[in-house]
C-alpha cells in the first residue's frame, strides 16, 4: 500500500517529542508486533495535540498508528500493530478476550482537504467479511469523510454495530477521554 497521500514522513520536520516512541514493542505475532505498554510520550503528544490541534499534521502516519494503537491499549485491549506493508487491510487490531471483541482499525492520517472517500470505507467492509472473528472495524482519519459517506446507506446499515468511522474531531475527543481517564486511575 503506498502512502503517498498521508502525512509528512519527514522526522526533521516534527517536534522532539513527536519523535519518540509512544509504544513499548513485545513480541512478534503472525499478524504483526504485540503492544507491550504505553510510553510516557504518548500522554504528551495527547497534551501537545489538546494545547495545539494543528499537531496532528505534523504527525506521520506510521506513528499515527502507534498512537491509535497506544489508545486502545490504555483502554485494556491486547494490541496489535500490523505490519507497515501488506497489512491486510488493518493497521490496529485491538482484542479483549474477557468480552470476546475484537475490533480492525484502518488508519488514515490525512491532512485537511484530504477526504476519506466511500471506496476507503467500503475496503474494510472486504476485510472484515474475509475475518469471521472480528466484532467491528473503524476507519479513523485526523481529516474527514467525504461528503455523503455517512449518508450512504450501503455504509449507514453497519454503522455503529459493525462499522464505525472517526473523524477528526472524535478521534481527538476519544483520545482526549483516553488520557484523561488513564490520568484518572
Amino acid at each position: 500500500m503506498t502512502r503517498n497521500n498521508a502525512l509528512l514522513d519527514t522526522p526533521s520536520t516534527m517536534p522532539s517529542v513527536l519523535l519518540q516512541a509512544v509504544i513499548v514493542p513485545g513480541d512478534e505475532t503472525a499478524e504483526g508486533q504485540l503492544i507491550e505498554s504505553v510510553a510516557f510520550p504518548w500522554f504528551e503528544i495527547i497534551e501537545r495535540i489538546a494545547q495545539t490541534p494543528d499537531t496532528i499534521y505534523e504527525i506521520d502516519w506510521r506513528k499515527w498508528e502507534e498512537i491509535i494503537a497506544a489508545a486502545y491499549k490504555q483502554q485494556g485491549f491486547e494490541v496489535i500493530l500490523t505490519p507497515r506493508s501488506n497489512d491486510k487491510g488493518r493497521d490496529v487490531i485491538a482484542t479483549n478476550r474477557l468480552g470476546s471483541v475484537r475490533f480492525f482499525d484502518q488508519v488514515k492520517a490525512y491532512r485537511p482537504g484530504r477526504l476519506v472517500t466511500a471506496d476507503d470505507v467500503r475496503a474494510m467492509f472486504g476485510v472484515l467479511s474475509l475475518q469471521p472473528n472480528v466484532s467491528k472495524g473503524f476507519v479513523t482519519t485526523t481529516s474527514e469523510f467525504a461528503p455523503g459517506v455517512l449518508k450512504d446507506p450501503d455504509i449507514a446499515r453497519f454503522m455503529p454495530y459493525r462499522l464505525e468511522l472517526k473523524a477528526k474531531d472524535a478521534l481527538l475527543e476519544w483520545l482526549f477521554g483516553v488520557a484523561k481517564n488513564s490520568k484518572a486511575t
